[in-house]
């Protein structure tokens, strides 16, 4: 397969004020943490969201490292619920001196489109910026950041923009082009 020209950018807010909250949206849309690391849960996220966008970097985790990585202190994943149904989530985790990324966010294709997600990604920075309070000896959180690419969802970067993040860095590199995997084989294409 040939070789594609992947654009990644990295965004950032160094303030809580930074932050500018989306509207909620219209329904019975609730954010609830996940509080029981549960690696089925997370990889049904994982793979549900980022299926038909090339998430593939974690496919081939093992229960074992699902499990590591969920009980990392300050780990934490934020699901959406529409009427009760998963959504879309973000999953915060911290790093070194009060910086905590934003590792994955996203929502479930059929969910896209319907300002879902400039809720939840207020919802989940809002929650980076008070990380510390839910986790005891964890420093306050300084720095908030977090990355996208040319292969995410096209509304992806206008909605971090719009929530007060900015651009810190982009980098291109070439990646082997491949067919996006789908949440489980033969998904897609749909």
């Amino acid at each position: 397969m040939p070789n594609i020209a992947v654009t990644t950018w990295s965004l950032e807010q160094t303030a809580p004020t930074d932050l500018l909250p989306a509207e909620v949206p219209p329904g019975d849309i609730r954010i609830v943490r996940s509080e029981v690391p549960s690696p089925e849960f997370s990889r049904y996220l994982y793979a549900s969201v980022g299926g038909d966008i090339l998430w593939t970097d974690r496919l081939s985790w093992t229960y074992a490292q699902w499990q590591h990585h969920l009980e990392r202190p300050g780990v934490e994943t934020w699901v959406a619920y529409d009427h009760g149904t998963p959504a879309g989530y973000a999953e915060l985790g911290p790093q070194d001196d009060g910086v905590v990324e934003i590792e994955y966010f996203g929502l479930i294709p059929a969910f896209r489109g319907r300002r879902i997600g400039g809720h939840l990604l207020s919802y989940g920075t809002a929650r980076a910026w008070d990380l510390a309070d839910r986790w005891p000896g964890m420093p306050d959180t300084k720095r908030v950041w977090l990355h996208t690419c040319s292969k995410d969802g096209e509304h992806a970067m206008g909605n971090y923009l719009r929530r007060g993040f900015q651009l810190f860095d982009t980098k291109v590199e070439e990646e082997a082009e491949a067919p996006p995997p789908g949440p489980w084989p033969g998904a897609y294409p749909a």
